[in-house]
């Protein structure tokens, strides 16, 4: 399911140095409108305007910490911090566009944030972080900057943009039984464990190159790979023969190999396998190794998870794919109502560019 809002880190490590980084890239990536010259006026940038409400550059920037802060190993380097703001950058953009769109929708339909809804969440917060009021407040200003004014409008924000979601794209996400059970079928091959097999081998490695002296080397690993076939067949431990014949790594464990999923052998080699029975011994078969003789010492066959087992899994799985679907909807049906003014057509086209890839990826 995609993340459309942001959260708020209370009482988190500060980023220090990193926050300077960040503004710096920041800086080259969306340039800010101002000057240092002497009595120069600092004017805010506006990057767009949706219906009204002012989307700014410290409003992309505040977005942007917050995805740092939130990462779970943080840039090390300028290089490395200008990288992942890249990568971020358009994603949290459109981000905050689609939540502005989002937040004057809920506001529409009356949603707000209660007195008692806001004292709920900032005891919460207290409980979980051992705070007092003071402490709380401290806290906030030191690892956020923010007043507790700052918080409830951010918290209310979120919340809008929850209970919108809720009540316009959650409420009509259905999966019935049978679907899951359509849907279950259809992908049978994703809910099953693939066939093992333990195998042990024999390998006579042949010597590189042309010539006289590896032609010879070759007749001689044939014709020891060819005397070690005819012992194993004879009876003789398949794993004692390894270990005295076998020029591969394996020969220290008897020549075994695995368990290892049938799917990750090499096609060649599993089409020899597919023809053994569990205690079979392979023909001797020249490979760009060498000779090897293969022997199918164990197999569990593939096993499909019982539906019943899994049905929760493939129900919430579903649901989030069309959720996110659904919510790609419901934002375009916003966008096409609003008025969006750009102030900068490179930003335009990168939130477009967005919603696009977002598009081409949703959906089951």
């Amino acid at each position: 399911m995609q993340t459309r809002t942001f959260g708020i880190m209370v009482a988190v490590a500060v980023l220090g140095t990193g926050v300077a980084q960040a503004q710096s890239a920041l800086d080259e990536a969306v340039p800010r409108l101002s000057s240092n010259a002497p009595g120069a006026l600092v004017v805010e940038r506006i990057l767009v305007k949706v219906n009204g409400d002012l989307m700014t550059q410290t409003d992309l920037e505040e977005a942007q910490i917050v995805a740092l802060q939130n990462l779970p190993t943080r840039p090390q380097t300028d290089a490395e911090l200008q990288r992942v703001m890249q990568e971020l950058t358009p994603e949290l953009f459109a981000n905050t566009v689609d939540n502005m769109l989002l937040e004057q929708r809920g506001r529409e339909m009356g949603f707000s944030l209660s007195d008692d809804q806001f004292d709920e969440i900032v005891d919460g917060i207290k409980v979980e972080n051992d705070f007092d009021d003071e402490e709380l407040v401290a806290a906030l200003a030191q690892t956020e900057g923010m007043t507790m004014l700052t918080l409830r409008e951010i918290m209310e924000t979120q919340m809008l943009i929850a209970q919108v979601q809720n009540a316009e794209v959650r409420r009509s996400i259905v999966m019935t039984g049978t679907e899951a059970r359509e849907y279950y079928d259809e992908h049978l091959d994703e809910f099953t464990t693939p066939a093992t097999v333990t195998l042990r081998e024999i390998v006579v490695a042949t010597p590189e190159g042309t010539g006289p002296l590896a032609t010879a080397g070759a007749e001689r690993a044939a014709a020891t790979a060819e005397a070690a076939h005819a012992r194993v067949l004879a009876g003789e431990d398949f794993a004692l023969v390894a270990s005295e014949v076998s020029t591969a790594a394996s020969k220290a464990n008897g020549g075994q190999i695995g368990p290892i999923n049938m799917t990750d052998l090499a096609e060649a080699v599993r089409a020899r396998v597919e023809q053994l029975e569990v205690g079979d011994v392979g023909a001797v078969d020249q490979t760009a190794a060498g000779y090897q003789i293969l022997k199918l010492e164990a197999m569990t066959p593939a096993t499909p998870t019982e539906f019943e087992e899994i049905r929760a899994s493939i129900v919430n799985s579903v649901a989030e794919s069309r959720e996110d679907k659904a919510l790609n909807d419901y934002l375009a049906e916003l966008r096409e109502a609003a008025i969006i003014e750009w102030k900068d057509d490179a930003l335009r086209q990168v939130y477009e560019a967005v919603v696009v890839a977002r598009a081409a990826t949703s959906g089951v």
